[in-house]
């Protein structure tokens, strides 16, 4: 415990003086007391804040850079939670960088090694200075042998003892964000314990790179028979959870635009795909690139769009499938009652709102968009606005429509930046038009009653066994020995209960903990 608390203090402190907890208290007042323990907390150390005139966004970012890997990622992980701090602040966090120093080549070597064993190793040759470094893990090039032939890789490599240094903080963390939600009041709208808890289990996932092969072997084998888009291939012979080898990209950044003139591609054409690509994955497959910036796609010489980082996918299930598809459609079509039913069918809006006054609200979402000139309309930006209106009628927006609302504003501008006057509308009617059809077509209904069918009869055999699961449950609950609530958000009520393990000794601990630090710092 003292360890954690220690922990605490010392990221109290980075913080207050990195200037991270002014420029939030610009944003969003702090309560009183939060703001008094950071203050005490930095007595005796200097403020790192120079630059007064940027915004309160940038220099946020600039505080979350200047306090390493952890922080980086959190404000990353903010950056997609407009729900949480606001549309503005979003957008500003969405520009932090995690470029760091790589760490060694020799160091590179060793885990190699250490991670696929000597025999594969040796088949590894001409391993590259790294050509990348982030914040969790670095990039390099290589030649390995594969069934005969020699295959040019890349192969991305975790940082020394990063899931140590990441757990730690985020203990720290966590306990702090407990305090603050059991002590004030107000804080506890903010859920910050919830926030923490979000980010460790991300982090957990980013740092096994099996899952990010995973991925990316998923998205390959939905996308094979799809022209115009090509993912690297994985070498699972060379892939542990702590390095990822696949196909080295032949090609040049979508960034190079001059670069992609030379190669003879059609700039309008390879725009047009790339919005259709990403709807497709997103409607028809229900897993997408979640990150798909200009530094994460390639172009070969055929305009074929390869992509690379696999760490963020989002997913998305049928009925959110089927809600995007039918609500982009409506805006399309103009048919704003067609996308307030679809909104009440879903669920999403508390039935005894008005389905009229909702239509309202939609109409003036779309009519104002519509009247842009082409190349000013966003489906991106209104989905954004969509779910501002839909806040008032007390919806609740879906984490994985928000990544994919800001993964489609980021596609539709690497579009834009190939051919400006490209029209997303236009473009993505035919994708969703053809999904809809196929799900309405007798085949698919046929299909869906046909799956149904077969899961209730997988079901049949252990009907006994319910109904005296059902019966014995019925009892337990008649003699008040059930809670209902059992299994519900598990893993954060466990992250809870530690916590509160800790609150009776932490005030015993809290001043000798204060007097060391001081003294230490």
């Amino acid at each position: 415990m003292l360890k954690r608390v220690f922990k605490l203090f010392q990221i109290a402190r980075k913080f207050s003086t990195s200037g991270a907890v002014a420029t939030i208290n610009e944003v969003h007042q702090l309560p009183t007391i939060i703001n008094l323990f950071f203050n005490f907390i930095s007595i005796g150390a200097s403020s790192n804040i120079q630059e007064h005139q940027k915004s309160s966004g940038e220099k946020l970012c600039a505080a979350l850079q200047g306090m390493g890997t952890t922080f980086i990622k959190l404000g990353q992980f903010l950056a997609t939670r407009p729900d949480i701090i606001g549309e503005e602040l979003a957008k500003s966090l969405e520009k932090l960088q995690d470029k760091v120093p790589a760490f060694d080549l020799y160091d590179a070597k060793k885990i190699i090694k250490k991670e696929i064993g000597e025999n594969y190793f040796k088949d590894i040759h001409e391993l590259s200075e790294p050509i990348a470094a982030a914040s969790i893990a670095q990039v390099h090039l290589a030649k390995i042998k594969y069934e005969e032939q020699e295959k040019q890789v890349a192969i991305k490599i975790l940082r020394p003892d990063i899931e140590k240094l990441f757990n730690e903080e985020l203990d720290a963390l966590m306990l702090f964000a407990y305090i603050v939600e059991n002590t004030i009041t107000k804080a506890k709208r903010l859920k910050l314990v919830e926030v923490v808890h979000l980010l460790r289990e991300i982090t957990n996932i980013e740092m096994d790179l099996r899952f990010e092969a995973a991925a990316a072997n998923e998205l390959y084998e939905n996308t094979k028979n799809d022209q115009g888009f090509i993912v690297p291939k994985i070498y699972w012979n060379y892939t542990t959870k702590k390095i990822l080898t696949l196909d080295k990209v032949e090609g040049v950044s979508i960034r190079e635009i001059q670069k992609i003139n030379d190669l003879k591609v059609d700039l309008k054409k390879l725009a047009e795909n790339l919005i259709q690509l990403f709807l497709t994955q997103a409607v028809r497959d229900g897993f997408f690139h979640g990150d798909m910036h200009q530094g994460n796609l390639f172009v070969d010489n055929k305009g074929n769009v390869i992509p690379v980082d696999f760490g963020i996918m989002g997913r998305l299930d049928k009925n959110n499938r089927k809600f995007l598809a039918e609500i982009l459609y409506g805006f399309i079509k103009r048919d704003y009652v067609k996308v307030a039913e679809v909104h009440f069918q879903a669920g999403l809006v508390p039935q005894n709102a008005s389905k009229e006054e909702f239509a309202q609200a939609l109409r003036s979402v779309g009519e104002p968009i519509f009247g842009q000139s082409i190349k000013d309309i966003s489906g991106g930006n209104l989905l954004a606005q969509l779910f501002e209106i839909t806040e008032k009628f007390n919806m609740t927006t879906q984490p994985p429509l928000l990544l994919l609302q800001k993964t489609m504003v980021v596609v539709e501008g690497v579009a834009r930046k190939l051919y400006p006057e490209t029209n997303i509308w236009e473009v993505s009617r035919p994708v969703l038009e053809n999904w809809l059809k196929n799900l309405k077509s007798p085949k698919s209904t046929i299909d869906a009653a046909l799956n149904t069918s077969s899961e209730i009869f997988k079901r049949i055999p252990d009907l006994p066994k319910l109904m005296d699961r059902a019966d014995y449950a019925l009892k337990l609950m008649s003699e008040g020995k059930l809670n209902l609530a059992i299994g519900a958000n598990k893993s954060l009520e466990i992250e809870q209960m530690k916590l509160k393990n800790f609150r009776n000794n932490i005030l015993m601990s809290f001043f000798g903990i204060v007097i060391v630090f001081l003294l230490v710092f």
